[in-house]
């Protein structure tokens, strides 16, 4: 089978990326509250990946990987193979840290997320501080009530601005541990988010 690679965009200014409302297109950041169906599957034959459907059921996002099903980089890309983000995996001192690119990772990162000092000392659920590098502003991605595959992200005020909850479907059964739903926020960049969903998988070893 055919493979369909990421097609990269022209490279930006660090001007563009001062903010993660300003780092994108208008179409990513909207004035109402956006959910988005999560399937941490690929819908490549016998690849790895994420696949993110809109409230009408049209694919937004997606990653294929067709190497491992943990690699120490990822793309993150829209329908069409339009790259948005590329996602590497460092590892220093045996704790990993994640470095969000905007586009082929040929600029410097956008954001870095570490694992918080509260997961590394052991302490119930788990919590990732992520970096933004423009600014030095932070958020926080963090477990809820100790489920694996619930987690959300806020902002350095402690204001939610991102959160997944298990899928239900119309008759409310609970769908696998692999398919949840998204909330983002008015005003926040989705793609931005997205990006660190793509940080989740690769935490969880989906991807």
């Amino acid at each position: 089978m055919a493979k369909v690679h990421p097609l990269s965009i022209s490279k930006t200014d660090d001007a563009s990326t001062a903010s993660t409302s300003s780092c994108s297109n208008n179409k990513y950041v909207t004035s109402k509250r956006e959910t988005f169906t999560i399937w941490m599957k690929s819908l490549v034959m016998q690849g790895k990946g994420c696949t993110a459907f809109d409230e009408n059921g049209e694919i937004v996002y997606r990653i294929d990987n067709y190497d491992a099903k943990h690699s120490n980089e990822v793309y993150l890309m829209d329908l069409c193979g339009k790259l948005l983000f590329t996602v590497c995996e460092k590892k220093m001192c045996f704790f990993p840290s994640w470095k969000g690119y905007k586009n082929n990772g040929a600029n410097k990162p956008l954001f870095q997320v570490r694992k918080s000092c509260r997961s590394i000392l052991g302490k119930k659920g788990f919590a990732y501080k992520v970096t933004m590098r423009s600014d030095g502003s932070c958020y926080r991605l963090e477990g809820l009530s100790g489920k694996s595959s619930e987690f959300r992200i806020t902002d350095s005020n402690g204001g939610v601005v991102a959160e997944t909850k298990r899928k239900q479907s119309s008759s409310g059964v609970v769908l696998g541990d692999d398919v949840f739903t998204l909330v983002v926020e008015p005003h926040v960049d989705h793609s931005f988010i997205m990006a660190l969903v793509t940080v989740y998988g690769l935490i969880r070893h989906q991807i």
